[in-house]
């Protein structure tokens, strides 16, 4: 058994929350890892070179007392440079700790032992110079600077490195960046895409049986109560689709049951009415006596009486005929201008009292055709009755037959001067009962 609507709709709204949460959850990822990389510059990158800086700065607080120191021979800037080499210590250490690249830790390394050799090199010096009291060698300036030398582009190398690594994360934050908004532009297009189609989906599963529901009913409406609508539908339109359908049984076993009476109401009226009529022709012909004119008049208007009623009824019958497919047709050679001739002359009379000229175009010969005598007859006479009852007085009604012997058919037709049939009323004129 198909989804309800309810069912449907919950369902299909529930995948679209879906996608679009997915979409939402791509999102936010993508907003986690620029986060991640804004966080690792600001909180190891800048940090790491601001430390760099301030070491390289120290380094040379260092040198600068160490020169006045060796000029001079002052305690007070051994003492501060002793203060500047423990504070040197201190800012590598603390970066050393927090460094988490393993080249910037090398690099580190690398500064502390040439730090280390430095230190070492200026207490031989001290102990030299206090011995001797005499100023710092050549050699020794020498070795110092270019120590100092290292150790500075040690330190820049580590502030590059780390400048590199910051360049680094910009640009990954840019591309990941475009890149995230590409793709979720394309995952928001491709879930409105989705979500539509899924909508439409839906809609359709639920409007094409109510389309088929409406077509079945026009049907029914139409006259034809044998077809049963037999679809997939949701449940709350398969009950609907089956009550349609147990109604269109319902009506068809009332037409059947209509068909059947007047059939059988026909069949029964015609006997007894039969009876009349012959029996009102016998005194007409004054089988049982003479009669007289008054008599005679009367029983004149009890044949066309008894007449028109046997008329009556066999109509009535062959509509029941026609219902029930049972209708027979004497397809026999017939001369339709014999027809066409005497439909003309049962409605002269009517149309001489309303002043209507009637007209009759046809050949002067025989026109022979093949064809229900009795049934063409009855269909000229509706049309000629139909175009004398809607024309004015003073109109004209035309009757035309026109063979067409390239396509072998004959057409006839008649015209009035009537106010027409209009458009909207041409689809239903085969329909019984039908008035515009």
């Amino acid at each position: 058994m198909g989804l309800s609507i309810f069912w449907r709709i919950v369902l299909t709204s529930l995948i679209i929350i879906v996608v679009m949460a997915g979409v939402n959850l791509y999102a936010l990822f993508q907003l986690r890892q620029l986060t991640a990389l804004s966080a690792d510059i600001a909180t190891h990158h800048y940090p790491a070179i601001e430390s760099a800086k301030r070491l390289l700065t120290v380094l040379y607080a260092q040198l600068n007392s160490e020169k006045k120191y060796l000029a001079v021979r002052d305690a007070t800037f051994l003492q501060h440079f002793d203060e500047e080499v423990d504070e040197f210590h201190r800012g590598l250490q603390t970066l050393e700790t927090q460094e988490l690249i393993p080249e910037g830790i090398q690099l580190l390394k690398d500064a502390k032992h040439l730090q280390q050799e430095r230190l070492t090199i200026f207490r031989s010096e001290l102990e030299h110079g206090a011995a001797s009291a005499s100023p710092p060698s050549v050699q020794y300036e020498g070795r110092r600077d270019v120590l100092m030398d290292r150790i500075s582009a040690t330190l820049q190398q580590f502030i590059d490195l780390h400048e590199t690594g910051i360049s680094v994360g910009v640009t990954r934050s840019r591309e990941s960046s475009a890149q995230a908004e590409t793709v979720t532009e394309q995952l928001v297009l491709l879930a409105l895409v989705f979500g539509l189609a899924l909508a439409g989906f839906a809609s359709y599963t639920v409007l094409r049986p109510l389309r088929q529901l409406q077509t079945h009913i026009k049907q029914i409406g139409q006259g034809d109560f044998r077809t049963s609508l037999n679809i997939r539908a949701p449940s709350e339109l398969r009950d609907l689709v089956d009550a349609v359908n147990w109604m269109g049984a319902k009506l068809q076993e009332l037409d059947d049951m209509k068909g059947e009476f007047l059939a059988h109401v026909s069949h029964e009226l015609r006997t007894p009415m039969a009876s009349i009529q012959e029996g009102t022709h016998l005194l007409l012909d004054e089988i049982p006596g003479p009669l007289t004119q008054e008599q005679r008049t009367t029983l004149r208007i009890m044949a066309d009486s008894s007449r028109r009623l046997i008329t009556l009824i066999s109509t009535i019958l062959d509509l029941s005929k026609m219902d029930a497919g049972m209708m027979e047709y004497r397809i026999v050679p017939t001369d339709l201008k014999r027809i066409t001739d005497i439909s003309v002359n049962k409605v002269q009379l009517l149309a001489d009292a309303k002043h209507v000229q009637l007209l009759l175009e046809a050949p002067a010969q025989r026109v022979g055709v093949m064809a229900d005598a009795l049934r063409i007859e009855q269909v000229l006479d509706n049309l000629l009755s139909n175009a004398l009852k809607f024309s004015s007085e003073g109109g004209i009604v035309k009757v035309l037959m026109k063979p067409d012997t390239k396509a072998g058919v004959l057409e006839v037709s008649v015209t009035d001067g009537g106010p027409g049939i209009q458009a909207e009323d041409l689809p239903y004129i085969f329909e019984r009962f039908y008035q515009g």
